[in-house]
C-alpha cells in the first residue's frame, strides 16, 4: 500500500514503504522540535538580556521660607528594576518660571527673564543659592514633594 500522506520535510516523489516513510517523517519532525527549542532559548536568552524596567516620575517643588511664593519647580526621572533597584542615573532637571522649559540648572530657570524690583530679584537669587547650595540635590528632587530653602 502506498502512503500518499506527506508533511513538512519530507518529498513524495520516491515511494517508499510505509515504515520508511513514518521514520522520515518522524526525523523531520525532531528536527523541527530541535529548531523550536533553539528558538525557544534565544526568545529565553534575550528576555534575560532585556530586564523589564519600570519608569518613575516625581514632581516637586522648592520655596522660599521666608516668603513661600517665590517656587522652582523641579522634576526627577528614573528607572528601577523589578528589584527596586535604580538602574542607571536618575535625570533631574528644573522648568523655566516663565515658559515651563527644560532646565539643567537653576540659573536657567531666569535666562530671558528680568525683575525691575530689586527686592524681588533678591529673593529669587536667594532661592537659586539656597537650591545650589543642598547636598544631595539629585535625591532630594527624586524623593521629595516640597522642600523649604
Amino acid at each position: 500500500m502506498k502512503n500518499t500522506q506527506t508533511s513538512a520535510g519530507v518529498i513524495p516523489s520516491q515511494e517508499k514503504k510505509e515504515g520508511e516513510i513514518v521514520v522520515e517523517e518522524e526525523e523531520a519532525e525532531d528536527e523541527d522540535d530541535d529548531e523550536e527549542d533553539d528558538d525557544e532559548e534565544d526568545d529565553d536568552e534575550e528576555d534575560d538580556d532585556e530586564e523589564e524596567y519600570s519608569e518613575h516620575l516625581n514632581e516637586m517643588y522648592f520655596f522660599l521660607n521666608t516668603d513661600p511664593s517665590y517656587v522652582i519647580w523641579a522634576e526627577g526621572r528614573w528607572q528601577e528594576n523589578a528589584a527596586g533597584e535604580v538602574v542607571g542615573n536618575a535625570d533631574t532637571y528644573f522648568h523655566h518660571i516663565l515658559s515651563g522649559r527644560r532646565c539643567d540648572s537653576v540659573k536657567e530657570c531666569f535666562e530671558g527673564w528680568s525683575e525691575q524690583n530689586k527686592e524681588v530679584g533678591k529673593k529669587w537669587e536667594t532661592l537659586c543659592q539656597h537650591i545650589e547650595g543642598l547636598d544631595g540635590l539629585e535625591q532630594i528632587i527624586c524623593d521629595e514633594k516640597r522642600v523649604g530653602v
